[in-house]
């Protein structure tokens, strides 16, 4: 603790400071703190000598330094994540290849690790994340916060593997843990500026210091505009931008050495018109030809605005809003115990989400609205114990979570739906009023109860030999509630069990449902690591880990028979059995200059919870179901290296093998999907087949899983030379970014239409800093301007379009940073 005296230094000039950063919140954004060279490579520091330097994690609820921790682990410092403009965590899988994100919305994101964490496809709330999202220790249950900003980070750890004897959440593929930058007892302030093409703006700034002796605030703020990547010709307007607000107040009570408190609180908010999946193409498909899309689309004498998505041009005709606000409070209270710390995490996070949608992708109105605004509310507590001794240490906790979603959908068809959707043959056809109009009003809540208690001991048998074991016992209990009720274009009710060629054609559309699903069990897991420090430089472990990821419940609605009645069985699904096994080596080498970690693992999984969907137009968004067997295995490599002050360099790298192992009940792709059904052991159409057989299932065990690359890389370096600038002492340097991955499926059953191609990506920086924090560089991201797509996606109604998501073109701009 600093002095009274030092302390006392002007508090009420810094809180007024503080009380107008928001005004002057257009101009700023924290810079980051002194260049250090972590596990991905970060700037060189001048005044440090040429080795990479020791990078501290809390990973394991201690600080520690990465060479040490016996897990797989990437770190990204502040520093790296702004000179690459990886802000968010979409840009930060481009530094850490295991890393995977899609996002079509931020309510239909996915974070998976080594290809495992959620099903891929439209999100439902009723199951859990296989990646777990922390900031300070505090759990984000909506993947919606992945999409904003990161805000005033001291670093982000990528954890793989099970995390479940550690965190007060069980996650099965990996965590990513944030920690952002704390209050201090000494005033300091940090400001960045940026400006580039497509209209980017982005603002940073944060504020800290000292308000008594005993009591320090820090006050971040970011915002980003970016005009969209595409041009809706329709409605005239740039689609797929960027309108992002954050601001983080925190307060820092500690009145003595052994006690410190921290309340944070945290409010961001998201709001651009988005978010537009474009045409691709057409594949054939088991559809009669006269219901494929060539002829629906002439049958309406439409035709799409562009056949080149790279041309960047979309025609949808409904609204579209990616209305996003996300935040909470929370207190955290670090209690010094002798030769123990208590810790105690108390927090409650909100979720609002208000999104408009066009789900069938075109300028035709098939469907004239889709929207699922959604609220949450949830609360959490942790309480650890970490106690350390000279041959052991452990630590023991208790976690307990409540959380509430409710959501009001809306979909509704369009003019053009009754072409669209209805046979040819049948007169009905020809007369838009049949479905337009047609609404289904979904009502759905799901309430969900978690508690456990865990802990982690470390024995030190020899000084170089350790033991790690860790348990997990854990309750969970889900109840949820759906309604589906539908209405006509007049605003009748419209029912099961009616007749009529009218009602007939609605209730193919929309079925009214009702269902009611519960879960609730008890787990037990664990795991067991050992590890050995063979040199001062050179640390390997293995890992074993009994995990779960816990049962789920299908919030989506449910499928249905042929009467249209709900399946009540699919309402439940089963808990994740998993089976983690996982080596690895770390070494330092070249006097420290560099250092090699590498990683092998294997990752097998029973009851896998996938998603999948019947391919019709609005009668269920996707559901989820148990695939029979999931393996993940591979390896993975971090290696950095640092010459000279003058010099750094970074590689890393990943081999990802994850395939369904049994999954014979799939749901077909679209190429053998859309057909006259026929039954089990019947050999249907040869893929493409117009107005053939389609299999009820499709047997895809051995098969990739989707979202997954096999390679992936990421590589950079920066060289530095001392120079004087206009009076300023400092250096000029030149940086350079750059990844790959391989191809990979963007469809929950591979598809023949749905791989997207691998790609590359280059970025390059260069500028001007000095040792006081003043940083000014250009920057140039996909610099060749690399066509590649984030994903693919699979037309409604199985007609063979195919959408998609054009990544981001070539940007440039400038970026001004100083420290105070």
């Amino acid at each position: 603790m600093i002095s009274p005296a030092h302390r006392k230094a002007a508090p009420a000039a810094f809180l007024g400071l503080l009380l107008c950063g928001t005004a002057s919140a257009a101009l700023a954004q924290p810079a980051a703190s002194p260049p250090a060279v972590d596990a991905v490579a970060e700037a060189p520091d001048t005044e440090a000598g040429a080795t990479v330097g020791e990078v501290t994690v809390t990973a394991r609820r201690r600080e520690e330094t990465v060479q040490s921790v016996p897990l797989a682990i990437s770190v990204v410092s502040a520093d790296k994540v702004d000179s690459t403009g990886a802000f968010n965590v979409g840009r930060l899988q481009q530094l850490t290849p295991t890393l995977q994100y899609y996002s079509t919305n931020p309510r239909n994101t996915s974070v998976n690790i080594r290809g495992l964490g959620v099903p891929f496809g439209l999100t439902s709330d009723g199951f859990e994340q296989g990646v777990g999202f922390y900031i300070d220790d505090v759990y984000n249950a909506r993947v919606a916060t992945a999409t904003f900003d990161f805000l005033d980070v001291s670093r982000i750890e990528v954890l793989r593997g099970p995390q479940g004897t550690l965190y007060g959440k069980n996650t099965t593929a990996g965590a990513v843990n944030i920690t952002t930058n704390q209050p201090t007892f000494d005033f300091e302030a940090k400001a960045e500026v940026s400006a580039g093409n497509l209209s980017f703006k982005q603002a940073k700034a944060a504020i800290s210091g000292p308000l008594s002796d005993t009591v320090a605030a820090r006050l971040a703020i970011s915002t980003t505009t970016r005009r969209g990547t595409i041009y809706n010709v329709t409605s005239r307007q740039w689609v797929n931008g960027q309108d992002n607000l954050g601001v983080r107040g925190q307060v820092l009570f500690k009145p003595n050495d052994d006690l410190a408190i921290t309340f944070a609180g945290d409010y961001s908010k998201q709001d651009a018109e988005c978010c537009a999946q474009i045409y691709v193409r057409t594949g054939a498909t088991q559809r009669p030809l006269n219901r494929q899309y060539a002829a629906l689309a002439a049958a309406q004498g439409y035709t799409v605005a562009s056949t080149n998505p790279f041309d960047r041009i979309t025609d949808v005709d409904a609204n579209l809003n990616a209305g996003n606000k996300i935040g909470g409070v929370s207190a955290r209270v670090v209690w010094n115990l002798g030769p123990g710390t208590l810790t105690s995490v108390t927090a409650w996070r909100f979720w609002d989400w208000k999104p408009e949608n066009d789900r069938d992708f075109l300028g035709l109105s098939i469907v004239s609205k889709s929207q699922n605004p959604s609220q949450q509310d949830q609360y959490s507590q942790e309480l650890r114990y970490n106690y350390a001794a000279e041959r052991y240490d452990f630590v023991v906790g208790a976690f307990a979570f409540k959380q509430r979603i409710d959501t009001q959908g809306t979909e509704q068809q369009g003019p053009a739906s009754s072409r669209w959707n209805i046979a040819p043959s049948n007169a009905l056809s020809n007369d838009p009023t049949v479905l337009d109009g047609l609404v289904a009003r979904n009502t759905q809540y799901l309430k969900n109860t978690s508690f456990a208690l865990f802990g982690q001991a470390s024995w030190k048998v020899t000084d170089a030999f350790t033991i790690q074991p860790g348990v997990r016992l854990n309750y969970d209990k889900k109840e949820g509630f759906y309604q589906r009720l539908v209405f006509d274009g007049q605003g009748v009710p419209v029912l099961l069990g009616q007749t009529g060629a009218r009602r007939a054609a609605q209730l193919a559309i929309f079925t009214p449902q009702l269902s009611t699903p519960e879960f609730s069990d008890w787990n037990f897991s664990y795991d067991l690591t050992a590890s050995y420090r063979f040199t001062p430089d050179v640390f390997g472990y293995a890992t074993y880990a009994k995990s779960f990821k816990t049962g789920g419940i299908n919030q989506n609605g449910l499928p249905t028979d042929a009467a249209g009645n709900p399946i009540l069985a699919a309402g439940r699904i089963k808990p994740e059995d998993v089976d983690h096994f996982e080596a690895g080596v770390k070494t330092q080498f070249w006097d420290r200059r560099a250092t090699l970690n590498v990683s092998a693992f294997r990752t097998d999984i029973k009851d896998y919870q996938a998603t999948v969907t019947n391919g019709q137009l609005g009668v269920l968004r996707g559901y989820l179901a148990n695939a029979g067997k999931v393996r993940s295995q591979g390896f993975e490599f971090d290696f950095a290296v640092r010459p000279s002050e003058r010099f750094t360099a970074y590689a890393n790298g990943a081999y990802t093998d994850a395939t369904y192992r049994k999954f014979v009940d799939a749901p077909c792709p679209p190429e053998l999907a859309g057909g006259t059904t026929v039954a089990a052991g019947q050999t249907p159409s040869a893929p493409g087949t117009p107005g053939g057989l389609s299999p009820a299932n499709c047997d895809i065990s051995g098969q990739r899983l989707p979202g997954v690359s096999k390679w992936s890389f990421s590589f950079g370096a920066e060289a530095n030379l001392p120079t004087t600038f206009l009076g300023k002492e400092g250096e000029i340097y030149l940086g350079y970014d750059g990844s790959y991955r391989s191809n990979f499926s963007s469809n929950a059953s591979p598809s023949i239409y749905t791989w997207v191609d691998g790609y590359s990506l280059s970025n390059f920086r260069a500028g001007f800093r000095t040792p006081d924090g003043l940083n000014v560089y250009g920057w140039v991201r996909n610099a060749f301007d690399e066509n590649y797509f984030e994903l693919l996606a699979v037309g409604p109604s199985n007609t063979g379009l195919i959408a998609g998501q054009p990544g981001d073109p070539r940007t440039w701009g400038v970026t001004l940073k100083a420290a105070f």
